[in-house]
């Protein structure tokens, strides 16, 4: 059993998830700004996850990008019934909107993963590329803290990886469910913590200043 932070994070063996920071979700003309919402709270941790990124990249951590896509060939009735309502439908594919989000890219070495859905795991590769690399924890991050965040971190723990939830590298506009989303990880899927006591483990790794 993992029993520290220290332990669940040790870079050999974690993988970072950063989840749908595409244009749609976070820029000022994406899907969501234009439906209502206040997206500056997306934008905010960008920066945070950046520096997490860097961080597992310099301690040999896996990165994981996730970005979501949609088109015909993929939205079903079921789906497309959650978006009645909305002036506009976020990441269809090959359009701006899908985009990654500023300079929150992928990077050599980075492994890209796309999804349909809200968990990360449903129809792609995830699980078999952490697998494959003997990941046995994910440090979730990304948009939205409440829908696909949580999708993946619970889905997560239920495939048997520790889940570490950083509660300011991810985010929604809706802030009573983002607490929501933060209790129900801390109580029942894995462990909260703020994104700078996983850099600080990841940078010890690596001989770097905290």
């Amino acid at each position: 059993m993992l029993a520290t932070l220290e332990a669940k994070v040790a870079p050999a063996h974690t993988a970072l998830i950063v989840i749908d920071m595409q244009n749609d979700f976070c820029d000022d003309e994406g899907a969501c700004a234009q439906n209502g919402d206040d997206v500056r709270v997306v934008q905010a941790i960008a920066p945070t996850i950046q520096q997490l990124a860097a961080d597992a990249r310099a301690a040999g951590a896996t990165v994981v990008f996730v970005r979501v896509s949609h088109d015909d060939t993929t939205n079903s009735e079921v789906y497309l019934e959650r978006r009645v309502g909305r002036k506009a439908n976020p990441c269809w594919e090959g359009t701006w909107g899908a985009e990654w989000y500023g300079d929150l890219v992928p990077q050599p070495g980075d492994v890209v993963v796309t999804k349909h859905r809200y968990s990360a795991f449903v129809d792609t590769s995830l699980d078999l590329v952490l697998r494959s690399r003997g990941v046995r924890t994910i440090v979730v991050t990304g948009t939205a803290t409440n829908v696909c965040v949580e999708s993946t971190a619970r889905h997560g723990h239920m495939l048997d990886y520790y889940v570490v939830l950083p509660a300011d590298a991810s985010a929604t506009p809706d802030l009573p469910a983002h607490e929501a989303t933060l209790h129900n990880v801390r109580k029942f899927f894995g462990t909260v913590v703020q994104a700078d006591e996983v850099g600080a483990i990841w940078r010890a790794a690596t001989g770097a200043r905290s």
